[in-house]
């Protein structure tokens, strides 16, 4: 890859990221108080996404048709992992929320990469104890003891975003398959909207955050995620993802005035030190004959 195509990538794949720490942050602030339901929060963000994203779509096709459209399943899996994602911060705290997550996702790409008859490569397997090490002493300090049920369903919403991210390496259209697999979780949101009536919990400052984190931080976020995926290996986008803590973090410190920690600096060193040697070990395989 040339480097003029390397740093677009580099520099997609970071906002993708911050996409992600954002949405963290958009449902905590959201749930934490909470100033809106669980559910009304998961229809508000995957509607306000797939509104937004079907408008963006429209306007750069035109005339012409959307060269993919999606599928059922990384639709399901899409509507899974908010659900699950939104009903667990309830009952989870932040730390013990990531570390569950992102944990899941990190398995569930290194399994698939397994089944695939991938092998990793020792500098890879170091990579990824490297990387995860700093990701669990990052949140450690948060960790608190979980609810069962919380821990099943960020499990749930880790394995499910997992297969989403799975399945979009192969998307050669991100903004079409993105905005229609949104769209198809119309008949799921409609099954949950039936399923909570009158338990419906609103607030103005509630939908403007689950708007911004449909509109913005899934919808765009998610179809840059889909636009690099192409261009990472499984366990290098499972690696990645770790990143995110440490970007949510990172906004504390420059946005928030939370004080910048020795811990953030080790953490961020080792996660990154990890992504490193797996990229390195990606590299250095693609190279021999």
């Amino acid at each position: 890859m040339k480097p003029a195509a390397t740093l677009s990538l580099f520099g997609l794949t970071a906002l993708a990221l911050t996409a992600f720490a954002a949405n963290s942050v958009l449902t905590r602030m959201a749930l934490a108080e909470p100033i809106i339901d669980a559910s009304s929060f998961t229809l508000i963000r995957l509607l306000s996404g797939s509104i937004v994203l079907m408008l963006i779509l429209a306007f750069r096709l035109r005339k012409q048709s959307a060269p993919t459209k999606g599928s059922w399943l990384s639709s399901l899996m899409l509507f899974v992992y908010a659900l699950g994602f939104s009903f667990a911060y309830l009952m989870l705290e932040t730390g013990t929320g990531a570390l569950i997550l992102f944990g899941m996702v990190q398995i569930t790409m290194v399994v698939a990469s397994l089944i695939k008859g991938q092998r990793l490569a020792r500098l890879e397997w170091l990579g990824i104890g490297t990387a995860f090490t700093g990701f669990v002493y990052l949140v450690w300090p948060e960790v608190s003891t979980p609810s069962i049920s919380g821990v099943v369903l960020m499990s749930i919403a880790g394995i499910a975003w997992g297969v989403y991210t799975l399945r979009g390496r192969t998307s050669q259209a991100p903004l079409a398959d993105t905005a229609y697999n949104f769209t198809r979780t119309l008949p799921f949101l409609l099954l949950l909207g039936l399923f909570s009536i009158g338990q419906f919990e609103l607030s103005t400052q509630g939908i403007m955050l689950a708007v911004l984190s449909g509109a913005i931080a899934s919808g765009l976020g998610y179809t840059l995620w889909y636009s690099v995926l192409t261009h990472l290996g499984a366990t290098q986008a499972g690696v990645l993802q770790l990143l995110v803590p440490v970007i949510a973090a990172l906004g504390g410190i420059l946005f928030v005035s939370e004080p910048l920690t020795l811990r953030f600096i080790v953490a961020s060193l080792l996660i990154l030190g990890g992504i490193y040697l797996v990229i390195q070990a990606r590299t250095k395989t693609a190279s021999q004959p």
